[in-house]
């Protein structure tokens, strides 16, 4: 059975853009020159700049998303790009192009279905101290809940296979796309890859248009959301132990009360831990039956995955 190659594969380039005139130009010719036989996409998301003419004149196809962010971008370009292998990257002309061929190679060779670029850098003005930070201790976080096998959650370098695309629901809506997209393979128990990438300065002229505190808490709430849908039996099990066990503590005094007096003097309080019981052992039944429904939706979302064929498949 002969390896496919990447010759014989539809390769797509998606650039999702949003005011990056200095940039987009060099992103577009470096990804062309990499991959040659690929088609590159430039999806403009409301820019007030000349990122529209400049993808164009660069040779990119150029396409527009009105509904504002990230995530909204990346699920336009799901829907309508049609390819065997999607290279995912930002138009800042800050990742390394001569990577891609690697990255799909092994893809290819291995039959992953998904292929995180790690970025590697020294410099401190391209990969701040606060994002440095901020990506390390979320990466970890999703480490510890779905699975250790990406160090560079956020990072913006990504490919893709057919099946891994077509089966994402893409529900973010800004940066917290790079997230969903992590625990969508992580829950799918797809096979990935990572490889580090050479990871640079943006030029001059080009500004971030990720903040580290806001686009950080947006983060952390799609991680609580997501631990919430997909993992219901710890999160309102723990939710529903941790309201018992301060019932509990409530109770001790009215207890050691009743004991000695046969009374019970503080009906609020009363009333109050029995309330606060009831929810907590609600909630570790919701929990239960959340579990059951999550279940099913796994299962679906995993036929979903295996109706695609995998990568490769046509050229075997």
């Amino acid at each position: 059975m002969a390896d496919p190659s990447i010759a014989s594969c539809r390769i797509a380039v998606l650039i999702p853009c949003y005011n990056e005139e200095a940039t987009v130009g060099a992103t577009v010719a470096a990804f062309r020159n990499a991959l040659p036989t690929a088609t590159t996409y430039v999806y403009d998301n409301n820019s007030s700049d000349r990122t529209i003419e400049v993808a164009r004149t660069a040779g990119a196809v150029v396409r527009q998303e009105y509904r504002q962010g990230k995530g909204q971008v990346v699920r336009r370009m799901f829907a309508d790009i049609d390819a065997d292998i999607y290279v995912l990257v930002d138009g800042d002309a800050t990742y390394d192009a001569g990577a891609a061929k690697g990255m799909i190679d092994r893809a290819l060779r291995e039959r992953l279905d998904f292929v995180n670029g790690a970025r590697m850098s020294e410099a401190v003005a391209a990969y701040r101290r606060g994002h440095r930070l901020g990506n390390y201790v979320l990466s970890n976080l999703v480490q510890y809940i779905f699975g250790r096998q990406f160090t560079d959650m956020l990072s913006g370098y990504k490919i893709f296979s057919r099946r891994f695309v077509k089966s994402f629901p893409a529900m973010s809506r800004g940066f917290e796309i790079e997230t969903e997209l992590t625990v969508h393979a992580l829950e799918l128990r797809m096979p990935c890859g990572e490889e580090e990438t050479a990871y640079g300065e943006r030029p001059t002229g080009s500004t971030s248009k990720l903040n580290t505190y806001r686009d950080g808490a947006r983060i952390l709430m799609l991680i609580a959301a997501l631990v919430k849908n997909e993992r219901p039996l710890p999160f309102f099990g723990l939710l529903g132990i941790g309201i018992i066990l301060v019932a509990v503590i409530m109770a001790i005094p009215l207890a050691e009360t009743y004991l000695e007096t046969g009374l019970v003097p503080r009906f609020p309080t009363a009333f109050l831990d029995v309330g606060l019981a009831i929810i907590g052992v609600l909630s570790l039944f919701v929990g239960l039956i959340l579990d059951m429904v999550t279940t099913m939706r796994h299962e679906m979302k995993r036929l979903a995955y295996l109706a695609i064929p995998p990568i490769g498949s046509g050229h075997e």
